[in-house]
């Protein structure tokens, strides 16, 4: 764009100072969408001499040079449309999530549903807040120096905007609070299991079962071992949670809940008790998740979820002798035994186990290969 004096507009394009200020406050007449102040009224300026790509426009300003401009309705749909092609690659059942992960357990679902509801809710009041500001910056703008009418007196509508939070908050509290019960809900187990802690392994005790040795069935993970915690679906699992040294804490991603272990729990008046049942079987990575020491980050454990009849073949081998060693069968050689696939795989899928080798730059990656496990 060229400056000059005594130039016309048609004359090798240039333009002069007074033209360029027209042009500015058109932009400025866009961007806030009032009336058009034109300043070359009060500067004694000719409005015809501003040449044509200069003149006013209500809407907004066109460039210096001309060219095809996209009407608005093509824009929106343009854009109405790429959403729509995006949102086909979202599943309905993950839109309704609205972010929150899949669980494995009744209580994870539970909580999906008190999430799904609470966003839900929220979407609403934000539609309704958000309809109601675009609603007065287009309609009730500034017009005018008269006082637009007032609603501070307007006891109907106090009272509205006050009862309807209130509502809101009673209700969510209501559902939190009913969620937060039925997931801490106690009843009769079907299996009990010792969850022990220790820098920086896992130990799993079964109470309810005995090995020939007149022992309860243990699993201890190991540096070569990812330790395993099998437990059976469909079945309320009691987990007893207990520490040997320093606080840790015992968390199921898919379980959608975490507990700390703490040393003495009786002792400490600790709540170290929790269930859940379990709805399909698979291999489900746990992890400490609370900062113990050194080798906190290798702290892994995983789950096998075990149908009914497989998870009772297996403490049936557990509480027998393994012929071939003279001793009661191990978690790794009592998976083997059963040979039922995937599920039964003597070591864990969804981790590698404990590597103590602090100069290693990356973690070992042959530990898999190592079915010793206890």
């Amino acid at each position: 764009m060229i400056f000059g004096h005594g130039h016309d507009h048609d004359s090798g394009g240039v333009v002069t100072p007074e033209q360029y200020r027209g042009y500015y406050w058109a932009r400025v007449a866009t961007v806030f969408r009032r009336p058009i102040f034109r300043p070359e009224h009060e500067a004694g300026i000719n409005a015809s001499a501003v040449p044509v790509s200069f003149t006013w426009r209500r809407r907004r300003a066109v460039a210096l040079k001309d060219g095809t401009r996209v009407p608005r309705l093509v824009k929106v749909g343009g854009l109405v449309g790429l959403v729509c092609v995006v949102a086909t690659g979202c599943s309905p059942d993950q839109v309704l999530r609205f972010g929150w992960p899949t669980g494995v357990t009744s209580d994870a679902e539970s909580m999906r549903q008190l999430w799904t509801w609470s966003v839900i809710a929220a979407l609403a009041v934000g539609v309704l807040v958000w309809g109601l500001i675009f609603w007065t910056v287009a309609f009730h703008r500034k017009k005018s120096d008269e006082l637009p009418r007032q609603f501070q007196y307007n006891n109907p509508l106090e009272i509205i905007y006050t009862v309807i939070p209130f509502v809101m908050v009673v209700v969510l509290f209501y559902f939190t609070a009913t969620t937060q019960q039925e997931v801490q809900a106690e009843e009769e187990p079907d299996v009990a299991v010792d969850v022990i802690s220790f820098q920086w392994n896992w130990e799993f005790r079964y109470p309810g079962y005995t090995t020939p040795n007149g022992e309860a069935v243990n699993t201890v993970g190991t540096t070569d071992w990812t330790p395993l915690l099998v437990l059976p679906t469909d079945s309320n699992v009691e987990y007893r949670l207990s520490s040997k040294d320093v606080i840790h804490s015992f968390f199921v991603p898919k379980f959608h809940f975490k507990r700390d272990t703490f040393p003495h729990p009786d002792k400490n008046n600790q709540d170290n008790v929790f269930q859940n049942t379990i709805d399909r079987e698979g291999s489900f990575v746990g992890r400490c998740a609370e900062l113990c020491g050194t080798y906190h980050s290798m702290m892994n454990f995983e789950v096998r979820a075990l149908s009914p009849d497989k998870f009772e073949r297996f403490m049936d081998l557990r509480t027998q002798v393994n012929p071939s060693t003279g001793q009661p069968y191990t978690t790794a050689e009592a998976l083997t035994e059963m040979d039922c696939g995937e599920l039964c795989n003597p070591n864990s899928v969804t981790t590698i186990p404990f590597d103590p080798d602090r100069q290693s730059s990356s973690p070992r990656q042959d530990g898999q290969a190592v079915g010793a496990g206890n």
